[in-house]
């Protein structure tokens, strides 16, 4: 008896200091630059660019034109209305020729029907397959409306000529006082095309990059057909369907540009976790502190302020390095045991790899696993720790 006395009073103990060190978690937003492919030195972070492109069109084209349609509209008017007539006359002969097709069916199939037996023919009525003269609706003519001039939607038409698309192409970072990067667009005409009733478009758009006079990119995109609509290509409002993809055609430039010269501000979240007890953890609740607090302080595009934000939460990281060191993994009793080292770890490998430090990630990651036999990862700490492994040796 007093021996079971001990043993729950042990695992009191235990799972006392346990709780003692309970760990929570927060997801921390942040952001941070994104450094591109190719880095231009900061005093040259100049563009320009020419773009040439079938696109002149204006506001005034667009209601001129539509004028000039209403008034071709207007002028044929009459023979519209004779044509629908003519062939409202072709349809009456039609209907004519199909009522005497549908009778001389209906009476084929009657004397049919007549020649088979009594029990038969009840069985086919039942059935409801007995015969039948189905006549076709007879069409009724309806006269062509007169034109009527409606003021053209404007934002259906692409209204621009190649300056103003030059304008839509920024790098991020950079100025247009200069042309240190030299871009060279020639977008064509949108091309629809219909394939099993379906529209599909491409638009081929060739780009050359210069910097410095030298030539660092020369490529062709959209020379393939996209799927566009699940209609045909006479049923869509083309005007707006090439404005939609010439929007997408100078999206994707903007992107492809900025990835290799731009500097892009990007949104990111990374999962903190930190000891909620005070007193033995206080470093520890410091450490969560400075890592947090500087994150959310980290402005990309204020390079003072940035690094004073990463020097702040550097550290925090000194803290939690500092803290492995005092960690007894071998004993589950200590204030600094396994369970303590687990939550830092996680920390220092999500961390490096939020802000793009792959090899200290990597580093931190290489510790974690010499010590992992003396941790008791959950289920949730195991799916974890494989995500965070593929993303530091993903290439």
């Amino acid at each position: 008896m007093m021996m079971k006395i001990k043993c729950l009073l042990l695992g009191l103990l235990i799972f006392g200091k346990i709780n003692a060190q309970s760990v929570s978690a927060e997801n921390v937003s942040f952001q941070m630059l994104q450094q591109p492919k190719e880095v231009i030195d900061a005093n040259s972070r100049t563009f320009r660019v020419t773009v040439t492109s079938p696109y002149n069109l204006t506001a005034d084209d667009v209601i001129r034109q539509s004028k000039e349609d209403f008034k071709n509209e207007q002028a044929n008017y009459t023979q519209t209305v004779a044509n629908s007539e003519k062939e409202f006359q072709q349809k009456l002969k039609d209907y004519d020729n199909d009522v005497i097709k549908a009778k001389e069916k209906f009476a084929l199939e009657s004397e049919e029907f007549k020649k088979l037996s009594a029990l038969e023919r009840l069985a086919m009525t039942s059935e409801n397959k007995n015969p039948k003269l189905v006549l076709p609706n007879k069409p009724e003519y309806v006269k062509p409306a007169p034109p009527v001039y409606r003021e053209p939607n404007l934002n259906d038409y692409t209204i621009m000529d190649n300056n103003v698309l030059a304008s839509q192409i920024n790098i991020n970072g950079f100025t247009r006082e200069g042309s240190t990067v030299d871009i060279i667009l020639d977008i064509k005409n949108v091309n629809f095309q219909d394939n099993a009733g379906q529209t599909y478009a491409n638009q081929p758009t060739k780009m050359v990059i210069k910097v410095n006079g030298t030539e660092k990119i020369n490529k062709t995109f959209f020379t393939e057909y996209a799927f566009i609509s699940s209609s045909p290509s006479n049923n869509i409002n083309k005007p707006a369907q090439e404005k939609a993809h010439l929007n997408k055609v100078i999206q994707f430039l903007n992107d492809f540009i900025n990835e290799q010269y731009g500097f892009i501000t990007v949104s990111k979240s990374v999962k903190i976790q930190s000891v909620k007890n005070k007193g033995k953890y206080d470093d520890l609740a410091r450490a969560d502190i400075y890592v947090t607090t500087n994150l959310k302080k980290l402005q990309p595009m204020d390079k003072e302020v940035n690094d004073m934000a990463l020097s702040n939460m550097q550290k925090g990281i000194d803290i939690w390095t500092q803290t492995l060191e005092k960690i007894e993994y071998k004993n589950p009793k200590a204030d600094f045991n396994a369970k303590i080292a687990e939550f830092i770890y996680f920390n220092l490998i999500r961390l490096n790899l939020a802000l793009n430090n792959k090899k200290d990630a990597e580093k931190y990651l290489n510790q974690f696993q010499e010590n992992q036999i003396f941790m008791k990862l959950s289920s949730d700490d195991e799916r974890e720790l494989n995500s965070l492994e593929t993303q530091v040796y993903r290439k």
